[in-house]
């Protein structure tokens, strides 16, 4: 699998869309839609009116048109000065990144399809190696059990055979790790065969100084592999959020994320290496080298992306998958998810969604689905617009009230 983040799709992208999120006249006199969710102590708020919001638009305060009651698909109240043709059909974009399939991740499944896919809605599911749709008549001529059941064996299967590279080169990142702890402190530190460094299996005959610094060379080439693999194309995020801007009714995008470790030597062994080789400058450098491969950075313009999905009038929900580390002697399984994680995080918040993390992903799963399915949408007409390209940052209160209010960061004018 390519442990990467590939928000977009061929077969997607070639699907007919209509635009949605803002609509142009020639007089470009435009209304901006803002789905919006209210929370005290964690419980939607569901009772209020037009004239309990205020909406401002780059600091300057905007006159609200309209503004609707939705659950789930259903518009429970309307207030309205203008009419408009609220969109709420749904459009749920399920994506999996992750290495191993789990019990709990069929579970959360089983819970979406059972309790919140409905007749109507739009599916999309991608896992790590391929990506589908649910087709219009399923729900219709099969049961909800059989559709669960197949998209639960489509899951495991393609974790399997796409996660496969990346779970060989942790496996690899593993071993070498394990034979330069061995270098230092003797094989007969691992007593379990299990736990024992196959040495031979690497087809390293080398002994001493020579055996450490191939072993430094091949721990460098496994990371530049994983790197590759891991990689986040801005343009592939970027083109995805231009389809999801086009695309009618409410977007949900769900990202499973799996949290990731890599590998490295315990701190204390680390030391006694660089005691036992103070005077040998190459591999103090080969060492030195591995703490830097181990130092990540964000490969794309996170502000860039935030504004991008935020445009688009999707919510992101961010759905980070703790897995505990595994205990190796000898070994520090460190976390590698930092980059990924902050970087999600926000763009989720810049559209009004859901962040948490726990080990159970039907949890999750559950807790940001009914997070979802209640909420507001507001019209308003923007004052003074001009169509100059500019993002406009959008702000909705609730007056005199300490609520928790969600919703998109703004949107271009163009």
């Amino acid at each position: 699998m390519k442990k990467v983040l590939v928000f977009v799709f061929v077969s997607i992208l070639c699907l007919s869309v209509l635009p949605q999120q803002i609509f142009i006249e020639e007089s470009l006199v435009i209304n901006v839609e803002v789905p919006v969710r209210v929370y005290e102590g964690g419980k939607f708020v569901k009772n209020l009116t037009i004239d309990d919001f205020q909406v401002f638009e780059d600091g300057i305060s905007q006159k609200i048109e309209a503004v609707y009651l939705i659950k789930k698909k259903s518009i429970e109240r309307r207030e309205e000065k203008k009419r408009f043709a609220p969109q709420t059909s749904r459009n749920f974009f399920l994506f999996f990144e992750i290495s191993d399939y789990t019990r709990r991740l069929g579970e959360a499944v089983d819970y979406f399809v059972q309790n919140v896919l409905l007749p109507g809605d739009n599916l999309f599911i991608t896992s790590p190696l391929k990506t589908y749709r649910l087709k219009e008549i399923a729900l219709e001529s099969r049961s909800k059990e059989e559709i669960a059941n197949e998209l639960k064996g489509l899951l495991r299967k393609d974790t399997l055979v796409g996660s496969s590279e990346y779970n060989s080169i942790i496996r690899d990142l593993t071993q070498v790790t394990r034979a330069l702890t061995a270098e230092i402190m003797g094989p007969e530190a691992y007593k379990s065969d299990e736990a024992t460094t196959s040495l031979y299996d690497m087809n390293i005959e080398k002994e001493g100084e020579s055996k450490i610094e191939e072993l430094l060379m091949l721990y460098a080439g496994n990371m530049s592999r994983l790197e590759t693999l891991r990689d986040v194309d801005q343009l592939q995020l970027l083109d995805f959020a231009k389809f999801l801007k086009y695309k009618e009714g409410q977007k949900y995008v769900f990202l499973f994320y799996q949290r990731e470790f890599l590998p490295r030597i315990d701190p204390k062994i680390l030391g006694r290496y660089s005691g036992a080789y103070q005077d040998r400058p190459i591999i103090q450098m080969g060492f030195s080298d591995l703490t830097e491969l181990l130092r990540r950075d964000i490969s794309f313009n996170v502000d860039l992306i935030k504004q991008a999905y935020a445009d688009s009038s999707v919510s992101i929900h961010f759905l980070f998958i703790s897995t505990p580390a595994k205990h190796i002697y000898g070994i520090r399984m460190e976390e590698q998810s930092e980059d990924i994680y902050q970087a999600f995080k926000e763009m989720a918040r810049a559209t009004g969604g859901f962040v948490d993390s726990s080990a159970n992903p039907a949890y999750l799963f559950q807790n940001a689905l009914q997070a979802s399915e209640n909420y507001y949408l507001i019209y308003y007409f923007p004052k003074n617009y001009q169509q100059d390209g500019k993002f406009k940052k959008i702000n909705v209160r609730v007056k005199n009230k300490d609520f928790k209010v969600t919703h998109r960061l703004g949107y271009f004018a163009n």
